[in-house]
């Protein structure tokens, strides 16, 4: 039990650490969450600080996930043998995007956990990972819509756990992990997803510089 209670607490001081937010003050002098959209995600940093910020804050929001699963295995392996890894993985998962949405350390503003959730996916079953990543982009690409993208491949990946259960990183059910982390990502799109239906939702521009 004292392991899930530490990854959860590691994984959700990782998620907190708002790099949207830190970089927006570094490079343009501004809380990005007062910017744009408010969200502090690498979207809005595409729209108002620019291309290299975005990169960055989304390269930073990928590893956060990524560490918060390598942290997991190696709690797993100093950890007694009744500790099921899988859950310990998936706890770190849903711990750290928790962290990036509503952050500690930034008034409990953060962003929507998509890159997050992107190195989580990613890391825990590559497969999977692949396959919803490049439907995102083909549907971002499409749509020009990257809320709408976001939304999808979480709901595929939920779905690919069910019909794909096997090649994770850590042996385990995760169906019910796909489920939770789709729900999540949902529910943070919450705004996006009424604004897609009234048809009003922003759409990114792919020639502006």
């Amino acid at each position: 039990m004292a392991a899930y209670i530490v990854i959860a607490i590691i994984a959700y001081a990782i998620g907190s650490i708002n790099f949207s937010v830190i970089i927006s003050r570094k490079i343009a002098g501004f809380d990005i969450r007062e910017k744009g959209s408010g969200n502090a995600g690498s979207t809005n940093m595409l729209r108002s600080v620019g291309k290299k910020a975005a990169l960055i804050t989304l390269g930073c929001d990928i590893l956060k996930g990524i560490v918060a699963i390598l942290i997991a295995i190696i709690i797993n392996m100093i950890a007694e043998d009744s500790t099921n890894p899988a859950i310990l993985v998936q706890i770190a998962a849903l711990c750290v995007v928790v962290g990036h949405t509503y952050p500690i350390f930034f008034e409990f503003r953060g962003g929507k956990g998509v890159a997050t959730s992107l190195g989580i996916i990613i890391l825990v079953n590559w497969q999977i990972g692949l396959i919803c990543l490049v439907f995102a982009l083909v549907l971002i690409a499409l749509t020009r819509m990257v809320s709408l993208g976001s939304i999808s491949a979480a709901i595929l990946f939920a779905v690919l756990t069910i019909f794909l259960p096997d090649h994770f990183l850590v042996e385990g059910n995760y169906i019910i992990f796909g489920i939770l982390l789709a729900t999540l990502v949902i529910f943070n799109h919450r705004t996006n997803i009424k604004r897609i239906m009234e048809g009003n939702e922003s759409r990114i521009n792919f020639k502006k510089s």
